[in-house]
């Protein structure tokens, strides 16, 4: 390898792509099952109980899931008005 150069690249602190959007996205939400558990974990969690570990990885993950889709559909109904 002696005379090549090595490239090293460096990923960008934030990383922006395209989607296309289906158009009923502003329909999409979290299943009644699931919104139940977060809002269960997240209830125990006001009440002064601490979530184990687990718990806490899982509503989490499942605050982050519930931001996505107010997102998506943030921008899927922006979208929808700028075209019209």
């Amino acid at each position: 390898m002696a005379g090549k150069q090595r490239h090293t690249r460096i990923m960008p602190d934030t990383l922006a792509f395209e989607v296309t959007v289906p158009s009923d996205l502003a329909r999409l939400e979290l299943p009644t099952g699931v919104k139940r558990r977060l809002n269960d974990l997240l209830d125990k969690q006001d009440q002064g109980d601490k979530l184990t570990a687990r718990e806490r990885c899982e509503a989490e993950g499942l605050v982050d899931l519930a931001d996505l889709l107010s997102l998506l559909k943030l921008r899927a109904s922006s979208k929808k008005r700028s075209k019209t």
